[in-house]
């Protein structure tokens, strides 16, 4: 391994160690699912697949 790379591993691990307590707070107090989110969440992904399709077609 090259410095450089072991620079980024040794960053890409402090930084796991800053964002920890972060990741903790928040897997505790993460809203719960309510009826209905699903939905609302299949119709921006829907539309994104569509978008993809479209220009798949768009390029042939």
């Amino acid at each position: 391994m090259e410095w450089m790379q072991i620079l980024a591993l040794i960053a890409g691990i402090m930084m796991l160690f800053v964002l920890w307590p972060a990741y903790k707070h928040w897997a505790a107090n993460s809203p719960q699912a309510e009826k209905g989110d699903w939905q609302a969440a299949i119709l921006p992904l829907l539309a994104v697949a569509g978008l993809v399709i479209l220009l798949i077609a768009a390029v042939r």
